[in-house]
């Protein structure tokens, strides 16, 4: 079976993807640059619109993480990060080093990522928490949008993450990326 095939959970088998076919797709128009997508191994896989709370609340870390991040690094909102050939993901905040390009950030070099869910809580929670730690993100949080409690995902390898702690909304949310930063979700 050739690698650029999939086969999907009803047992169909289905094209796959790489990175730099969906570049080219969109480069020829194919694909508009403003559609909101992500590569899962292969598969599109389209992302929902954002509601308000998913929005404050992405605002709200932001201007919490900007006000504290350390000058070597950067803050990127929902950037596009190549994880393998066949996968991207566009996490809502991400953290890594200013000495790399964005396209050069590799999972390793993502300090933290956070997803606010709104509507993905279970995606976000199952199958791109192991897709993270598979591809060695540092740090992952899943920021719950409607019930305001965050699962911080620490100790990333092949298998899973080594811990997943529940955060609740007045709880003080840090991260070993940036030490100053102090977030508490029920504030924003």
């Amino acid at each position: 079976m050739p690698s650029t095939i999939t086969k999907a959970a009803e047992g169909y088998y289905r094209r796959a993807f790489t990175v730099d076919e969906i570049v080219a797709m969109q480069d020829a128009g194919i694909i508009s640059e403003d559609e909101n997508f992500e590569l899962i191994e292969g598969e599109i896989v389209p992302m929902g619109p954002k509601y308000s709370a998913h929005e404050l609340i992405k605002s709200e870390l932001g201007m919490a993480l900007s006000k504290s991040c350390p000058d070597t690094l950067r803050i990127g909102f929902e950037s596009s990060f190549f994880l393998s050939a066949s996968t991207f993901v566009e996490p809502d905040i991400a953290v890594y080093s200013k000495r790399l390009r964005t396209q050069d950030v590799r999972g390793p070099d993502i300090l933290l990522a956070i997803e606010v869910a709104a509507s993905s809580l279970a995606y976000d929670l199952n199958l791109k928490a192991k897709l993270y730690a598979r591809h060695g993100v540092r740090e992952y949080w899943v920021i719950d949008a409607n019930e305001r409690v965050a699962f911080v995902h620490l100790g990333p390898s092949e298998t899973g993450w080594g811990s997943v702690t529940r955060k609740a909304p007045e709880e003080v949310l840090r991260s070993a990326a940036v030490p100053d930063f102090k977030f508490r979700l029920v504030d924003a």
